[in-house]
């Protein structure tokens, strides 16, 4: 039975737009049920021990791999990219589970929406691409959802949000890395190389927090390792079998799974302004995704 996440030497399966979409739906169902372990978690462990023990856990569940392919996933020619990675993804995982402990699940879900939005502006800030009418008025409203949910000059500012904003900036550098790196890697090398940098990082950030983990906590971390690796897996390989303008539309279940387990869960209803601000910036990201491919296939 061939291993779905890697490339056999008799050649990769033609891409699937219908496969990519599966992988994305388990894919944002695992964040999601990801993101209710570490909200559950961070009422008795600092976010960064939480960090820490997700990466070494998502880890080890990955061992059995080498027992059956050895270390021929971790042949690389680009191990600088992989180790830039493994920074970005440390710190946009260190910023996230510190939101997750700050705002409600269905909040962040819909501020990390944003991400799409700062991966259309470094685009245009830093690759030279051309600005369109359309496209700029596609990121103003996008961000001006961003402004809805945490609505500064309004009451108290939301520092989970706004932590949760900052998190988006480092999700979408890891979006961009991933995409380049799928090129040419396969799905389980990014997981696995994700892995050997982001655990002894986080490591060195849970220092300052540490305490040791009970027997139920630890079961409990071991559950998010499974979700994580399960989460980076399927959702690499749904790149690399779609487009990711067909799997945009699919990211906004994450919002219907957080709503769903954040009231499950921890009795949580999205306010109004959440699911307006939401909205507005993952339709902004959908329409920036259409044009973006419209334009490649003019």
């Amino acid at each position: 039975m061939r291993w779905p996440f890697t490339s056999p030497e008799g050649g990769e399966r033609a891409p699937s737009t219908i496969r990519g979409m599966g992988y994305m739906l388990v894919s944002t169902l695992a964040f999601a049920a990801l993101h209710a372990c570490i909200r559950f978690l961070a009422g008795e462990m600092h976010p960064f021990e939480i960090a820490f023990f997700r990466f070494l856990f998502g880890f080890l569940v990955l061992a059995p791999v080498f027992l059956r392919h050895g270390f021929a996933p971790l042949r690389t020619q680009r191990l600088g990219l992989h180790a830039l990675r493994g920074g970005v993804q440390t710190t946009q995982a260190l910023l996230s589970f510190l939101a997750l402990g700050l705002a409600p699940l269905a909040k962040v879900a819909a501020v990390q929406f944003s991400a799409p939005l700062f991966v259309a502006v470094a685009a245009l800030l830093f690759l030279g691409e051309g600005i369109r009418l359309r496209r700029v008025a596609a990121l103003l409203i996008g961000f001006a959802g961003t402004w809805v949910i945490i609505r500064p000059g309004m009451g108290e500012v939301d520092i989970g949000a706004v932590v949760a904003l900052l998190g988006s900036v480092a999700i979408a550098l890891t979006m961009i890395l991933v995409k380049v790196l799928a090129r040419t890697e396969t799905s389980l090398t990014i997981t696995l190389y994700q892995a050997l940098f982001t655990t002894p990082l986080t490591f060195i950030a849970a220092l300052f927090y540490w305490q040791t983990p009970t027997f139920e906590q630890l079961a409990w971390l071991i559950l998010l390792g499974t979700l994580g690796s399960l989460a980076h897996l399927t959702l690499a390989q749904a790149c690399k079998e779609a487009d990711v303008t067909a799997l945009l539309p699919l990211d906004y279940t994450k919002l219907i799974w957080a709503m769903v387990l954040g009231y499950l869960v921890f009795t949580e209803i999205p306010g109004l302004w959440t699911w307006i601000g939401g909205s507005l910036i993952f339709g902004s990201s959908l329409y920036i995704a259409y044009r973006e491919k419209k334009a490649r296939d003019a």
